[in-house]
């Protein structure tokens, strides 16, 4: 059963065979098939104990080398797709992402929207945007998503862009656009070349990684997230138990700093503690002494790093490198420079020559401001995030901008202030008839989009330890 080829795949020349007839048992209960791994120099007969022989492959592993060919035929068994089998040898330990970087997308002009899926339906109950989320046909006849070819302010060259944004309705929730990503990630290095982005006050665009099926299990990565209007870019994780960044990231390692959390209610009176203020560190949605989904959220040290600033100087790039078998996730903002390497490496991705490529080079980049420790020997294992998916989306109000729209936009809620049954402005509604109103603000509530990159380290076969000889065996004989 071979494996389906992958688009600019590190190991699209590898190739796995498996022999397998169900009659294959020998006597002693072992399972037999033919595993042909070419990227490990190896084709033979292995044999596998098994507690009975059903499609679900139990197994009772006996040596490693069993335990490697078990993981591999049963991923090719049951799956039988080259994401799989990589993901098997990862998780053996047979291969490790440590290579360079290879590419694997490069979202660009008319083939952008080819990568995503249109969420076609309200927004999800975690967010109650004030907005509904439509279908790329509906999107097309509203025009709030196309591709349209433009001068580069950059290169001052005609150049494809990507526009989103959203449109007005007579009921009052905006029509808006949600792209969910095909493929899915446990790792990779993801670059946004961003040249506007939504801002302005209810607006809440977000550029994200997640696998909402099964959130937080697998986690939720927010790379670029904003609300009423917001200058300062954050980075934050959203994750089950068990994802604890305190003592594990040096202070050196970053730039920024932690989000910092005061006025949790009391647990038995309710009174806001502003004595109390710690960073946001923890990475669990629903860690003790911060406020619900917080999650843990680094900062960046400039105020100029999101939104309006960002669109005056032209766009930015916004990179994440997520590397468990490094152990860390990075995260940068550039705007409105970019470092060389980075530049090349974008201008390049879109060539059909590989060779012609320039691949990135993170450690050439400068100091990340966002910095978190995740894998082995960490407080976060990197089973923390998996089978994510790319999002972007484009919201409004709802339970962030809504709920946080009077404090952060107090000309704005003061003009539409709509009060609840108890005579208090209610915030949220507040936000909403801001929305109805068709402001001239919302005109800035678009994205304008050059590109999205993605890179994953190329899988190489770990080198064996060097055996350090006894010192029974290097005495020398008389």
């Amino acid at each position: 059963m071979a494996p389906r080829a992958q688009e600019d795949s590190p190991l699209v020349d590898t190739h796995v065979h498996l022999n397998i007839k169900k009659e294959s048992y020998d006597d002693d209960e072992h399972f037999i098939g033919e595993l042909d791994v070419s990227e490990l120099g190896e084709s033979e007969m292995w044999r596998i104990p098994f507690k009975d022989r059903s499609s679900s492959l139990t197994a009772v592993p006996t040596s490693f080398r069993d335990r490697i060919a078990i993981v591999l035929l049963s991923a090719a068994l049951v799956v039988g797709t080259k994401r799989a089998i990589h993901y098997s040898w990862v998780q053996a330990g047979v291969l490790k992402p440590l290579g360079p970087y290879q590419l694997v997308q490069a979202q660009e002009g008319k083939s952008f929207f080819g990568h995503y899926d249109f969420y076609d339906g309200p927004d999800s109950l975690g967010s109650a945007g004030y907005n509904t989320y439509v279908s790329k046909s509906k999107a097309d006849g509203l025009g709030i998503a196309s591709v349209v070819t433009e001068k580069d302010e950059r290169t001052g060259e005609e150049e494809e862009f990507v526009y989103m944004s959203s449109s007005p309705t007579e009921k009052g929730p905006r029509d808006s656009v949600r792209l969910e990503g095909k493929k899915r990630f446990d790792r990779g290095l993801f670059i946004l070349d961003v040249r506007h982005m939504p801002d302005g006050p209810g607006v809440w665009p977000a550029f994200w990684l997640t696998d909402e099926a099964v959130w937080p299990r697998n986690g939720e990565i927010d790379i670029l997230e904003g609300v009423n209007g917001q200058t300062t870019a954050k980075t934050a994780l959203h994750t089950s138990d068990k994802c604890d960044m305190y003592a594990h990231v040096p202070s050196y390692s970053k730039s920024g700093d932690w989000e910092w959390i005061t006025g949790i209610p009391d647990t038995y009176t309710g009174e806001p503690d502003f004595q109390t203020s710690k960073p946001a560190d923890n990475c669990w949605v629903m860690a003790p002494h911060q406020w619900a989904n917080e999650g843990c959220t680094a900062v960046h040290d400039r105020n100029d790093t999101i939104g309006a600033p960002v669109n005056n100087y032209g766009g930015g790039v916004y990179a994440l490198e997520y590397d468990p078998a490094n152990r860390y996730m990075k995260s940068w903002v550039f705007s409105p420079d970019l470092p060389e390497n980075l530049e090349a490496a974008i201008k390049t991705a879109g060539l059909e020559d590989p060779r012609k490529r320039v691949m990135p080079d993170p450690h050439s980049w400068g100091i990340p401001y966002a910095y978190f420790a995740v894998g082995e020997a960490t407080g976060c294992s990197a089973n923390h995030f998996k089978n994510m998916r790319l999002v972007f989306n484009l919201a409004f109000c709802g339970n962030v901008a809504g709920n946080r729209f009077t404090r952060e936009c107090p000309g704005e809620a003061a003009k539409y202030n709509v009060t609840n049954e108890w005579g208090s402005i209610d915030p949220v509604l507040t936000c909403n008839a801001y929305i109805e109103s068709e402001s001239k603000a919302l005109d800035e509530a678009y994205w304008r989009i050059k590109g999205v990159y993605v890179y994953e380290r190329e899988l190489i076969k770990p080198r064996k330890k060097r055996k350090v000889a006894s010192d029974e065996s290097t005495k020398s004989t008389r």
